[in-house]
């Protein structure tokens, strides 16, 4: 499929959700507004660019239309117009990205489960930080051994073998939330019996009341210097069963670049960021399959 197919098939995706749920989260209420280049047209030129062409910033994003699709939209508006439409229709994002991971009814009874983070700025930096307050917060990464002012990604999916997991629920939370009780909130909704899930949900083996059983490796007891035969036998089987649910991150970030956002400055250009490049990757794992 050649790009022109795959901006034409994206496109009308976008258009489609529009005209079904889009417009009710775009609804503008000023007395006018110069619609000639369209909701539909900003969307879909920031998941193409993010997703196919590989742009990172919203200003390469902005110059690349501009020098490559001009015939396509032939509206398009300056930059300083184009980053004002896009951060005015943040929230429809999130909603977007839900209709591009639609999977109908679980399909394992078995899922994972981790989170990533979204840095906004890190190390020293953080503590001057003060981009979009209420959804960043100050945490730290121990897989990335960072600490870093931001927001996490949390991902929780169907479990299926040889293969990445298909994504049930998608989240979004301060850094400094640990990733336990972020799961906590949502596990009445999850349909699984069992969830594959790192040390840092090793708590919820010990809360009562939840739907399903958590299955983390298992840590070393203060003091202990190695694990017995059978605790390790079960980490590595832990790990090896939930590795697919972080290649999929790592997928996701090679193919947005999601997880540095130094560039962003509020609330809104962070929603675009998060949830519209989810969207991106999303379209291009769930819905251009379909139409080749």
């Amino acid at each position: 499929m050649d790009w022109h197919t795959q901006l034409i098939t994206l496109y009308l995706a976008v258009c489609k959700y529009w005209q079904e749920v889009g417009w009710a989260l775009a609804q503008r209420h000023a007395p006018y507004a110069d619609l000639g280049f369209t909701d539909e047209e900003v969307v879909t030129i920031y998941l193409f660019a993010v997703a196919l062409e590989e742009k990172r910033q919203i200003k390469s994003i902005h110059q690349h239309a501009r020098r490559y699709w001009r015939d396509w939209f032939p509206r398009l508006p300056g930059y300083g117009a184009y980053v004002q439409r896009l951060n005015r229709i943040a929230d429809c994002f999130p909603s977007l990205l839900e209709r591009f991971c639609e999977t109908g009814a679980a399909a394992s009874v078995a899922g994972l489960v981790d989170s990533m983070p979204v840095i906004l700025a890190r190390q020293g930096r953080r503590f001057n930080a003060k981009v979009a307050p209420e959804l960043a917060s100050s945490g730290y990464c121990p897989t990335k051994h960072l600490y870093y002012y931001g927001v996490k990604i949390h991902l929780v999916g169907d479990r299926r073998p040889d293969t990445l997991p298909s994504p049930r629920f998608i989240g979004l939370a301060p850094a400094g939330l640990n990733d336990g009780p972020a799961l906590e909130q949502v596990a009445p909704a999850l349909p699984y019996k069992d969830l594959y899930a790192d040390k840092a949900y090793e708590y919820l083996k010990r809360v009562s009341g939840l739907p399903f059983t958590v299955l983390t490796p298992v840590k070393k007891q203060k003091g202990q210097e190695h694990l017995d035969a059978a605790d390790l036998w079960l980490s590595r089987a832990v790990s090896q069963v939930r590795q697919p649910v972080e290649s999929l991150f790592n997928w996701i970030e090679e193919k947005t670049g999601i997880e540095i956002a130094s560039k962003v400055r509020s609330s809104q250009g962070l929603l675009v960021h998060v949830f519209g490049r989810l969207a991106a990757a999303m379209f291009v794992r769930n819905v251009l399959p379909l139409s080749t």
